[in-house]
């Protein structure tokens, strides 16, 4: 593998960034907050966070989030609003206040203890903000935009007391309003007012709810709301005729980048885009503005987990030959597909199936809520997914800050992209035209994103209606991707619509059986849920909860392996071509995290883990030949552990054993240590174990232990009779086919069902795999 190299724009917006920042702009008396705002700032502090993360403390006052907020439209003049705003609170149908008497720290949630308020928000409370700015001098002759990362709910904006554009709606998308017309010289006031009616109203809310703000016990799998402004505000000056968006779509067929240059203003103009790589020049071409048009990428180098390598993007917009505004950006060259791979349908990248492995991430944080405290807090728990092997993330009900795909794009991981589910009811008319609009502007505005591989439209069942109409309206807008009608078809009362790019089911503690259909690759859209609670690292010591309970962090990596083990083992060569783990880190009392909710604590072992998803990863590159048993012939099963290897597995009064078996042991214990290999009773692709002196009668699990049994001709019992191959060293591994991943294992010479990591003691890891591995060997009784 080629490490990725840095990614270095043509425009070196990072060094802009740095040099415009809000402080450089006060310091420079560019840019003011106005009055007493600035002793404010001074006089103001954040309440204390029930947790801290490592970066509660190093969040600026007058400064949080400075960063460039959006990597793919980049210009070097800005000034960020980001810092402490006057703020108040209304009844919700109150206008705007005669006073502010609080502050708060914008882009942090009025939930948040990073915010400075820190108090519980209802449906009835109006939320206003207020600060003053003075635009630089060196911008005079442009247009001014002021922009919002995103503001949840209904926002409505005021600049010198009159409205700027219409109110937006939407808590996840970001807007902007050209306030030129609104301003005047020297100090300009500037007023918020948000509106967050959370789940009482019908709009997406992912996983808030309406509570109090501290921790306390229960809460289940919903958390603490996060209100009013949580992205960065800011403030851009453009030309009259500008660049507004860029949609770029890689080709891999052709090798070019197709891309449509969106401006305003921009009747007469052209557009031109440059690609590049290192300084070098790979392509230019000149097009339409708001068409589609190609720019050649000769010979890409392609984008992938491995090599996440990102092409430098300049686009003009052109007045005859006069270049009147000019962005940069970025692109990565990859496809993502599912095709037919070896007569199962799968997911591809760049035309290869490679296994996806990746967390449930719910970007929830202890001190900010829904903000993160900082760009390197944001680009943490992306960082380590890697470290632990992961090459996905699905992102679950919640849509990141630009910079998070930023850094998606730019450290190499899969991104599966939620869209936030309204509340758990079935949402009238109002709120699914509220919920397409806002889904529709989400993905124009991330749509260039290399990192971006597939649209999840809804969420079991959650606010569900028009499954299928939904997904086909997706793949229309935005082909270059998979979309999934919905995760957890098989969960909670959902309904599949039996369209889209994947089949979707959600499994706890599974992993389960999940195939592909003739015309949809199988995915795991949730598994795991393994619980450590973390002494001093809980959100309400004592009160956390998971899907399953671990004794120790022991206990927990050899369970947490085991369930990717036994995917690479069973599910991947089944038809698997995806698993999302839940969780990446603890959520408030959810307990499921690989990494503790402060993200002090990583729970596993991280190179265990790392090893574990390489291996899975790797294996769906280079696929180890499958097990293969001889059906219709009688065998004889012998154990392969050391100092046990002259045992074979036979039955005696109804149950099943392994017995020393020896040229001069009985006809009865030959016969009874020998077996016929049929097909399997519920899967033909593998095996059932028919008694040789008991014809009819199966190897068969019945509450982990395993019998010998006739059945009743269920599905249930054929499917507890039916064991898959595994390859194993020196034998085969027989997993059960209704539960993959569980072994057939001899134990105190007695046979179970066992689980790698497992809190039975017949799942002990000691000999684990000699003890579920045998030699198919010549029948004691021909």
């Amino acid at each position: 593998m080629r490490p990725s190299p840095p990614h270095r724009p043509r425009r070196p917006w990072h060094a802009v960034v740095a040099a415009l920042s809000t402080c450089a702009l006060v310091c420079a008396g560019l840019l003011t907050t106005g009055g007493t705002a600035r002793a404010q700032a001074s006089a103001w502090t954040p309440k204390p966070s029930p947790m801290t993360t490592p970066w509660t403390d190093r969040v600026p006052v007058d400064e949080p989030l400075p960063e460039y907020p959006r990597p793919q439209l980049t210009r070097p003049d800005w000034a960020n609003l980001n810092g402490v705003w006057d703020f108040a609170v209304t009844a919700a149908d109150a206008g705007q206040p005669s006073s502010f008497p609080e502050q708060i720290r914008v882009p942090f949630p009025v939930e948040s203890a990073l915010s400075g308020i820190q108090r519980k928000i209802t449906q009835n409370d109006k939320l206003w903000y207020k600060r003053t700015f003075t635009v630089p001098a060196g911008w005079s002759g442009r247009r001014i935009q002021l922009h919002f990362g995103a503001s949840d709910w209904r926002t409505t904006v005021w600049v010198n007391g009159r409205q700027a554009g219409a109110v937006h709606s939407g808590g996840y998308d970001a807007f902007s309003h050209d306030i030129t017309p609104l301003l005047r010289s020297g100090t300009n006031t500037l007023v918020v007012s948000v509106w967050d009616p959370t789940e009482t109203g019908g709009q997406a809310v992912g996983k808030q709810r309406i509570r109090e703000v501290t921790p306390q016990p229960g809460g289940g799998i919903f958390y603490t709301a996060a209100s009013g402004i949580w992205q960065t505000v800011w403030l851009e000056p453009t030309a009259p005729a500008h660049i507004a968006r860029l949609d770029m779509v890689p080709n891999l067929a052709d090798s070019t980048l197709r891309v449509t240059v969106r401006g305003a203003g921009t009747d007469g103009h052209r557009a031109r885009v440059t690609v590049s790589a290192g300084g070098t020049t790979v392509g230019t071409a000149t097009g339409p503005v708001g068409s589609a048009f190609a720019v050649p990428v000769r010979n890409p180098r392609l984008w992938s987990p491995e090599d996440p390598f990102l092409y430098d993007v300049k686009a003009e917009l052109l007045s005859g030959t006069s270049v009147v505004d000019s962005v940069g950006s970025y692109a990565g060259m990859r496809s993502v597909a599912v095709a037919e791979v070896d007569g199962v349908r799968r997911i591809v990248l760049n035309g290869e199936f490679v296994f996806q492995s990746g967390t449930l991430d719910q970007g929830y944080w202890p001190d900010g809520i829904y903000t993160a405290p900082t760009d390197e807090a944001l680009r943490f728990d992306l960082q380590k997914h890697k470290d632990l092997g992961f090459n996905m993330v699905r992102k679950h009900i919640k849509v990141e800050p630009q910079r998070w795909f930023h850094w998606a794009d730019r450290l190499g991981l899969l991104v599966w992209q939620d869209m936030p589910s309204m509340d758990l009811r079935t949402p009238d008319t109002a709120a699914r035209a509220q919920w397409e609009a806002e889904y529709d502007r989400i993905i124009d505005q991330h749509r260039s994103s290399p990192s971006l591989v597939m649209w999840v439209n809804q969420n079991e069942g959650w606010g569900q209606y028009d499954q299928a109409r939904i997904a086909d309206k997706v793949k229309a807008s935005d082909p270059s991707r998979l979309v999934n009608n919905m995760s957890g078809v098989n969960c909670c009362g959902s309904v599949d619509g039996g369209n889209g790019d994947v089949i979707d089911h959600h499994i706890y503690v599974g992993p389960g059986v999940t195939r592909p259909t003739a015309t949809r690759a199988a995915v795991l859209g949730e598994f795991g849920g393994l619980g450590y609670r973390v002494p001093g690292h809980e959100w309400y010591p004592g009160g956390g909860f998971s899907y399953e309970d671990q004794a120790s962090i022991t206990a927990l990596n050899n369970r947490f392996v085991g369930l990717l083990d036994a995917i690479r083992e069973n599910q991947m060569p089944m038809g698997l071509s995806a698993s999302v783990y839940t969780e990446i880190t603890d959520v408030e009392n959810e307990a499921n995290g690989l990494l503790t909710y402060d993200r002090q604590v990583v729970k596993v072992d991280a190179a265990r883990v790392r090893a574990a998803n390489l291996a899975l990863i790797d294996a769906s590159r280079n696929p180890p030949p499958r097990a293969t048993l001889p059906t219709g012939a009688y065998k004889s099963l012998r154990v392969t552990t050391p100092g046990y290897t002259n045992r074979y597995v036979r039955h005696k009064d109804g149950a099943v054993f392994t017995e020393v078996v020896d040229g001069n042991s009985s006809s009865l214990l030959k016969n009874d240590a020998t077996w016929k290999i049929v097909p399997g009773l519920a899967d033909s692709s593998c095996y059932s174990f028919e008694s040789r002196n008991y014809p009819g009668e199966y190897l068969r699990h019945r509450d982990f232990r395993v019998y010998r049994e006739a059945g009743d001709g269920s599905a249930l019992f054929r499917a507890d009779a039916t064991f898959c191959a595994v390859p194993g060293s020196g034998g085969v591994r027989l997993s059960a086919s209704n539960f993959p991943g569980q072994y057939l294992r001899h134990y105190h010479a007695e046979l179970w069902l066992a689980t790698p990591g497992g809190a039975h003691a017949w799942d002990a890891p000691a000999s684990f795999t000699e003890d579920t591995t045998w030699a198919v060997e010549e029948p004691w009784a021909p």
